[in-house]
Order: structure tokens, then sequence, then C-alpha cells
């Protein structure tokens, strides 16, 4: 008997050792981060489309994919807020939530009950700060002419800003036909900093919002974690994200005393727009002769 376990233990050792060595891997795995810089100095991002903009001067700072297009999910509000805005509606007359705002593409959640009544303005602080797919969908439903003319619309502010690689089909972005480019979106971004609502709910870090019905409160925080990270100073934040666009993220905020435009699409990961906007920001503020007008070569 002796010899048996003697035997079964000598065995089992390869395969102890084999998973020893296996959770050693994924530990030093786990430990290689990214390197917050290139070779050549630049920030070394990881989203598939950059853009590092100067809206003061209209000097573009940094670049990669900026004219490529590519779907751009819930970044598609902050251009639906702005036609809602520019319309002049009523923004504390009361909206219904219909099934026609249920998200039957997705199928993404809302804890907007059916039925109930916002101001058009809590729907617009809960889509731009929560991204609530819900909220967005009424306000495109409740323009004047209904959806299609709210988008409609939104192409049409888009051209009038000059924005060549930008269409819209829905005001929620759940559409993976809603696209744009890095170099669209930087415009878009430094036109929405004209609007306080937008610049206001996109950097608000959480609110409580009553439900008409059953007086019941519920908490929405910003889907942008660093706009709750006392470093940044952000001045308009938007998020997006369905399969189709990845992780996005624009950004306004002020680095190095400056205002800058970041556009982040396609991130890969939970945390990649964020550590890539944060190897932005450590770059300009290591390189603060890059504001003054010197001209960059895209990365």
């Amino acid at each position: 008997m002796i010899r048996i376990i003697a035997t079964l233990l000598l065995a089992a050792l390869p395969l102890y050792a084999g998973a020893a060595g296996t959770h050693a891997t994924k530990a030093r795995a786990a430990k290689v981060t990214t390197a917050e810089f290139t070779k050549d100095g630049e920030p070394n991002v990881q989203s598939t489309g950059v853009l590092v903009f100067d809206p003061t001067s209209g000097q573009t700072l940094f670049s990669k994919n900026a004219d490529q297009a590519a779907p751009i999910a819930s970044i598609t509000k902050l251009m639906t807020a702005m036609v809602v805005l520019d319309a002049k509606l009523p923004m504390d007359e009361a909206v219904e939530l219909t099934n026609d705002d249920i998200d039957l593409l997705k199928n993404t959640h809302s804890r907007l009950p059916i039925g109930t009544h916002f101001r058009r303005d809590d729907l617009m602080r809960i889509a731009l700060m929560a991204s609530d797919n819900r909220a967005a969908s009424a306000l495109g439903r409740t323009y004047p002419g209904g959806t299609a003319a709210a988008v409609a619309a939104m192409n049409d502010k888009a051209k009038a800003l000059g924005l060549t690689q930008t269409h819209y089909v829905d005001s929620s972005g759940l559409s993976p036909a809603n696209v744009s480019s890095p170099a669209d979106l930087g415009k878009l971004v430094a036109a929405a900093t004209a609007y306080p609502l937008i610049t206001e709910y996109t950097t608000t870090g959480a609110v409580n919002v009553t439900l008409p019905d059953s007086k019941r409160k519920l908490n929405f925080v910003n889907t942008n974690a660093l706009v709750r990270n006392s470093d940044w100073k952000i001045g308009l934040s938007k998020t997006g994200y369905i399969n189709e666009a990845g992780k996005c993220l624009v950004m306004h905020a002020m680095i190095a005393n400056q205002p800058i435009v970041i556009v982040l699409l396609d991130s890969w990961g939970r945390l990649t727009r964020i550590a890539d906007a944060n190897r932005i920001r450590k770059w300009l503020e290591k390189n603060p002769a890059k504001l003054v007008g010197a001209t960059l070569r895209p990365g």
C-alpha cells in the first residue's frame, strides 16, 4: 500500500509543477503594463482612432486614424442634445416614456419605467451623464416631427459644422450606422462646449432622480470615471459603447493650463480608454512645448 501511495504522489508532482508554473506565468503577465510613451516619445495610445486637438488654435497635436469613420455609439447623444436645444423646446415639459423608447436593437436595459413622465431637462441630463438610451430615444421621439425629423436635424447640423464623415440614423447611438471620424468628433466636441447645459450635464458626477409616480429615488452616475477624479479638469465628456464601436470617449479638458479636446474610438478592454486619456495628459504635461504651435506628425 505504501508503495502504491508513493507512486501516485510521484506521478502527481509534474502536474503540480505544471500548474504552479502556469500560475506563475499568469502572475508575471498580470504585472506587465503598457508603456506610457513610444520610443519616439509619443503617447502609446491603444485606441484605434485618436485625436488630440487644440480648439483655440485649431491645431492637431496628435492623431491616429483621425480621418477614418467608425461607429461612435453613445457619442451620438451629444448631437441629439444639440439639436434639441437648438429647437428651443421647453425643458420643463413633461415627456412620457412609451414602448417606442424600448431598445429592441441591442436590448439594453433602462431603469426609467415605461409610462412615467419626466421633464425634458431630466431626460437630457440622464442621457448625457448616465448615457441612458431610453432617455435619448424619448428626446428624439418628442422632437417636432418625431425621431425622423430629429435625425434629419442631426445630419443637417453635422453638415453645417463641416463634419464630412459623420452620419446619424438614431438619437441614442445604438445603431452601428451612427458613424464619425476622430477629426469630425474633435469639431463636434468644440461646438458642443458652446451649450452650457451640455457642459454641465456631461460633467455631473452623480444625480438622484425621483420617479414621478412612486417617488422612489434612483441614483445615476457619470459613465466617465475621470469626471469623478479631482485630478482632472473636465469641461465636457461623453462615453460610448456598442460591440461594433468598442469603448469610446470624447472630452474637453484643461491640460497644462490649456483647453484640449481628446477623442478616443474603439478602445479594447474596460479601462483602456481611461488609460489612453491619462497617457495623453502625461505626454502633454511632460512636453508643454507641444502646446505652443509646434507641428506634430501623426502617430
